[in-house]
């Protein structure tokens, strides 16, 4: 009978601590068949998202707190090759009522919200951001300490810097936002000292129930030879069911130089959830950018597990 108790004990505590850590495998896989103005047809890796595979977990410390890591490394389903071990992220930290730290490979705040305001549902290949505006952002950084707040009253920010002794010059980030019930409205910023680069996102979206507006903004401050840039998109999400989205933008960017004429895109596409984890989903984007033409279609299929 003792020997029975004990046993029962045994079990109860190893069931308690299961349940006080957990580690999780997810990943996105993520495909489509795109075909470029001037290209062949081809597979277009990470379409509409980056794929994928991460490992993450958490601890329960007690009294609130938890101890937390993630590990993610990017796979192109093209060939089958991976990025260089853990670069997307790598990180540890604790999370709690105060908020959340990180220190390690972290996406930085300006990259928390750089797509929360785009059409074309902010897919890579597909997108009017990547295919139109003439400024970029650098979105993540090695060594880097990252703080997010916790949400109050639909209002949240973060920030985040480099560690001198990692990066002589580092990437310094934040973000404040707010969301609650149909609204969506968000400020970022990113200094990145090796570029010499300064950008500041604006973006929001109003949720009207037949149609999702979306809207964005960003503007780089002239670094190098590289002059200022001004960008912006604004578009639509519209349901047509359960199941299938329909989505419209259009784009523009401008460089503030003499005679500088602005790139301007637009695009149309659609997505069809098989399931809360599969999507297939196709678009076209016609763009008449400053650098040229960048026109394409494509159609995919996006898993998450």
């Amino acid at each position: 009978m003792k020997k029975s108790l004990i046993a029962l004990a045994a079990l109860a505590f190893v069931g308690a601590a299961s349940a006080q850590s957990s580690v999780t495998l997810y990943g996105v896989a993520d495909v489509a068949v795109a075909k470029a103005k001037g290209a062949k047809l081809g597979a277009a890796p990470n379409a509409n998202q980056t794929s994928r595979w991460g490992l993450k977990g958490s601890e329960d410390l007690g009294g609130g707190l938890k101890a937390t890591f993630t590990f993610e490394q990017a796979v192109s389903l093209a060939d089958g090759s991976t990025s260089k071990g853990f670069a997307r992220q790598a990180n540890v930290g604790f999370e709690g009522g105060f908020g959340t730290v990180k220190i390690g490979q972290n996406w930085n705040p300006l990259d928390d919200i750089y797509y929360n305001g785009d059409s074309m549902f902010g897919a890579n290949a597909l997108s009017l951001q990547n295919g139109v505006w003439g400024n970029s952002y650098t979105g993540a950084a090695a060594a880097q300490l990252y703080y997010a707040t916790p949400e109050i009253a639909g209002f949240s920010g973060a920030y985040s810097t480099q560690l001198k002794g990692n990066a002589a010059k580092k990437v310094s980030s934040f973000h404040v936002k707010y969301a609650s019930g149909p609204v969506y409205a968000g400020l970022g910023y990113e200094n990145d000292e090796t570029m010499g680069r300064k950008g500041t996102m604006l973006n929001a979206t109003y949720d009207l129930g037949m149609a999702k507006l979306l809207g964005s903004y960003y503007t780089t401050k002239k670094f190098g030879t590289t002059p200022k840039i001004d960008s912006y998109q604004f578009g639509a999400d519209i349901p047509m069911g359960a199941a299938l989205t329909l989505t419209v933008g259009y784009a523009s960017s401008k460089a503030k130089v003499a005679g500088a004429k602005a790139g301007t895109g637009f695009g149309v596409g659609a997505a069809y959830a098989l399931s809360k984890r599969t999507t297939v989903y196709g678009g076209i984007r016609a763009t008449n950018a400053a650098a040229g033409d960048n026109d394409i279609w494509g159609l995919g299929i996006n898993h998450k597990f």
